[in-house]
């Protein structure tokens, strides 16, 4: 007789609630991705989940008040510290750098990366609609994409310069993907156990399932 397969597990992934994101999309997309996906900010749940998603839209100082509130910052930080995988988009992307200034208010954010969220200097803004990317060799969030795939973003901010030192880390240094408009802005970060993007992959059709599909495929 011979052996029965295993059935292959389905990752289990959160999004997380933390009043500032676009949830309900988030979830669907993941599920869509091959994920079992929930939207809940219990923390208990959020720690033991395979993925982590934090999603973002709005101001960065209110992002970052929502998600100490929830213990957002807790439980990124906790799981990065143990290797578990957090994925941020729009605003989730941007919290994870040292600071944001928006209309002259300067917030501090979770500092996972050295960088300043700032304004787009374009002659039209915000960046509302679809772009292509300049994904690094060696990616795994951009796998299976060609080049000429567009991106929804929408924004008026973003990390115009990548500064970390990794010269002496034993870590293999993060993959940066950058876009334009107006001027250069970092798209997309893969950085160990955390990746995140500006553009919302949600919304951006079967490239964007794509992505999901690749961070889901690590989980």
């Amino acid at each position: 007789m011979g052996l029965t397969a295993p059935t292959p597990r389905t990752p289990h992934v959160v999004v997380f609630d933390y009043g500032f994101g676009n949830v309900r999309s988030a979830q669907r997309a993941a599920a869509r991705a091959g994920a079992d996906a929930e939207i809940t900010r219990d923390y208990d749940t959020a720690m033991n989940a395979d993925g982590l998603l934090v999603p973002g839209v709005g101001a960065f100082a209110s992002c970052m008040r929502g998600l100490r509130e929830a213990r957002g910052d807790w439980i990124i930080g906790r799981r990065l510290a143990g290797g578990r995988p957090v994925l941020g988009i729009c605003v989730g992307m941007q919290v994870l750098f040292s600071r944001g200034i928006e209309h002259g208010e300067e917030a501090e954010g979770l500092d996972e990366w050295p960088g300043t969220v700032g304004p787009l200097k374009a002659d039209v803004v915000p960046h509302m609609g679809w772009n292509t990317v300049r994904a690094p060799e060696g990616s795994r969030l951009f796998a299976g994409t060609d080049p000429g795939d567009r991106f929804y973003f929408v924004h008026s901010y973003a990390v115009h310069d990548w500064t970390m030192d990794t010269a002496h880390s034993a870590l293999a240094p993060p993959l940066v993907t950058w876009a334009t408009h107006g001027e250069p802005f970092v798209a997309a970060v893969e950085n160990g156990a955390l990746w995140a993007t500006q553009f919302h992959p949600e919304k951006s059709g079967d490239a964007g399932a794509r992505l999901l599909s690749n961070w889901i495929e690590t989980l």
